[in-house]
């Protein structure tokens, strides 16, 4: 299953800034998890930050959902936090991995390497089927559809140019999808980059 934590064992040396995004279901808390602990390092998601929101708030969850249907504002809060992390990590020359729907793009040029994980939607919908609070963990993961995105920031959710690494999650266990990650940021070579694609930062 892809919700359970991937283990290799593998201890990496590395200083690099990497983002992890895609739909729910798509795996990426999984190797999120399994990065942190390779990398020995912090690791912040989407939801992580939504929960602290909704915390100091006093709200519940499923409140704050229902505060968000209403507004931008909890969005908005909740990307510029993003944001913050994101500036914060990418000046820092320490490894990091942080994760949301949309940390690609607020990570931007900041970031060393950028992931999108997806798999086809029957086999996220299976992922999910049995995860406690359903609705609100898969409101937390997408933050907001693409018309969201498009209509904050104009983004288009769907352009994935600009990623580094794209892999359907469904055809590698969790060990392997870890474990042909962290063999690209072992083999991850400064001297011989030749750049990644130019993404303008996003006007919160």
């Amino acid at each position: 299953m892809m919700e359970e934590d991937a283990a290799t064992g593998r201890s990496v040396d590395s200083n690099l800034f990497i983002t992890v995004s895609g739909p729910p279901g798509c795996g990426a808390t999984t190797l999120c998890k399994g990065l942190s602990r390779s990398l020995d390092c912090g690791y912040v998601s989407g939801g992580d930050i939504f929960r602290e929101l909704a915390e100091e708030r006093g709200m519940s969850l499923s409140q704050l959902i229902a505060k968000a249907d209403e507004s931008d504002e909890i969005d908005r809060a909740l990307d510029r936090r993003l944001r913050t992390v994101a500036e914060q990590w990418g000046a820092s020359n320490k490894p990091f991995v942080l994760e949301s729907r949309l940390a690609g793009w607020l990570a931007g040029n900041r970031a060393d390497l950028r992931i999108w994980l997806d798999a086809p939607e029957e086999v996220r919908v299976e992922r999910t089927r049995d995860r406690e609070e359903l609705e609100a963990e898969m409101r937390v993961r997408e933050v907001s559809e693409a018309g969201r995105y498009e209509s904050y920031y104009g983004i288009d959710v769907s352009d994935q140019s600009f990623y580094d690494l794209q892999m359907n999650t469904a055809r590698w266990s969790p060990e392997a999808l870890l474990d042909i990650v962290l063999r690209a940021i072992e083999d991850y070579d400064p001297e011989v980059d030749e750049g990644a694609f130019y993404t303008p930062d996003v006007e919160l």
